[in-house]
């Protein structure tokens, strides 16, 4: 399976979560990410996923992705890439442990593409 396949079939089974699909970019963001550009968004989703979500220990685990104020954090709940609970949940990345190049990749990527389909 490719990674596309494997991020589609993710997005699906999101897509079944009635709490993940109350999640939408509002107009506000979708003129940020215009305004800002795709690779600028992505380039914040990296920084976020890397300073907020990829180090082993969290000190507010579970409360560290705002619920609103970037279309990244929006696209981090609808995802579930919000928390380490939600990360091991949703896409078995374990808990207390340091997040690899590849596991980053695959969280923005996934963000990247919840985006790109709200937009």
């Amino acid at each position: 399976m490719t990674e596309e396949e494997f991020i589609n079939n993710q997005l699906q089974a999101l897509s079944k979560s009635k709490f993940r699909t109350g999640f939408k970019l509002k107009e506000k963001e979708k003129e940020y990410i215009k305004a800002k550009g795709l690779d600028t968004i992505e380039k914040h989703a990296y920084d976020f996923i890397t300073q907020r979500l990829a180090p082993k220990e969290i000190a507010n685990d579970g409360k560290q992705t705002p619920m609103k104020g970037h279309p990244v954090f929006i696209a981090q709940h609808a995802t579930a890439t919000c928390c380490r609970g939600c990360l091991y949940k949703w896409h078995k990345i374990r808990k207390g442990k340091e997040l690899t190049q590849k596991e980053i990749k695959y969280v923005v990527d996934l963000i990247m593409e919840w985006i790109k389909r709200q937009i």
